[in-house]
């Protein structure tokens, strides 16, 4: 892999980040991707704010002094808190998603911290522009956990996106392979952030109960729901059942609410309830079958990446 706008921004070996996803993304997952020659990012969303100050302390201490960063999802209740303590750690880059990028990017800045922001469509992505973000991540509608109302896929969002904004370009949504990620590029992408394949990592602290039902789906066992709500892709279950039927039925957003119950993510991805818990992942976990460590992953994307290329080349 050569480098990218993307590895000379954060100043990592590998133009490859790792979602920051709730309930996967502790510091064992994050660090191993950054010691990998990656980006990793903590997955504040599922985080109290005193959780999240000691999951970036050990960060601290386990990347020695290498690059990383935190998600934010700018819905979280308390992101005045998690604002202070990234802040105050020194925390070098933030991925933000759910709200607007001009609400944080300014004060984020002027603490000397480099900003992401995830969209779904080309018009957010010039709104990152005029915020004046660092990069931004398209994700397409394949990707896990909470998704975009536009259904965008990403094969169509990204070269959409790459001529909507000069901003270094970050594509999410279904990538889990070198091959993959030598498409996102040829469509415009200096980058790419990849959730499923590392939450289904040996290092994601993910249930284990979780990451085998996950590595027995076939394709069209996940879908998206609550669109009423966040629109969010989960597996197939008795949750998933319960929801659909009554959207059917026309349920509005409280009673959909009330459907999923006090925590249902942690219920399904970090305790293992797979009945009632709402089981998180993307499309692309139907190609995965095995749980291997985040540095075997990162060594077989690189050569697969770069075999593809190999190939591409004598076309």
């Amino acid at each position: 892999m050569k480098p990218t706008r993307i590895t000379t921004l954060f100043g990592i070996k590998y133009p490859i980040i790792a979602g920051g996803m709730v309930w996967c993304s502790s510091w064992r997952l994050a660090s191993a991707v950054t010691n990998a020659g990656g980006l990793g990012l903590l997955g504040s969303g599922s985080m109290h704010p005193e959780t999240l100050e000691q999951h970036i302390e050990k960060m601290q201490q386990a990347t020695a002094g290498k690059p990383w960063g935190v998600n934010i999802p700018l819905m979280y209740p308390e992101i005045d808190k998690l604002i202070e303590i990234i802040i105050s750690h020194k925390v070098p880059v933030v991925f933000t998603s759910a709200g607007s990028p001009k609400k944080y990017t300014a004060t984020f800045h002027a603490a000397g911290i480099k900003v992401a922001h995830v969209v779904s469509s080309s018009k957010f992505a010039r709104k990152c522009e005029e915020a004046g973000v660092d990069a931004v991540v398209a994700e397409g509608f394949e990707a896990g956990g909470h998704n975009g109302r536009e259904e965008t896929t990403t094969m169509t969002l990204i070269p959409q996106v790459r001529q909507a904004t000069s901003l270094p370009l970050i594509a999410a949504g279904g990538i889990a392979s070198g091959r993959a990620i030598a498409a996102a590029m040829a469509l415009g992408a200096e980058g790419v952030q990849i959730g499923t394949l590392f939450a289904l990592s040996q290092e994601s602290s993910a249930s284990e109960a979780f990451k085998q039902r996950c590595i027995t789906l076939n394709e069209g066992d996940t879908m998206l729901a609550l669109k009423k709500i966040s629109p969010t892709r989960m597996i197939k279950n008795a949750l998933y059942d319960k929801i659909h039927a009554a959207e059917d039925a026309g349920a509005d957003a409280d009673k959909l609410r009330e459907i999923l119950g006090a925590k249902a993510a942690k219920r399904g991805i970090f305790d293992g309830d797979l009945d009632s818990g709402e089981l998180e992942i993307g499309q692309i976990a139907s190609a995965i079958k095995e749980i291997k460590p985040v540095a075997q992953i990162m060594d077989e994307l690189v050569a697969d990446f770069d075999a593809t290329v190999k190939k591409m080349a004598q076309l």
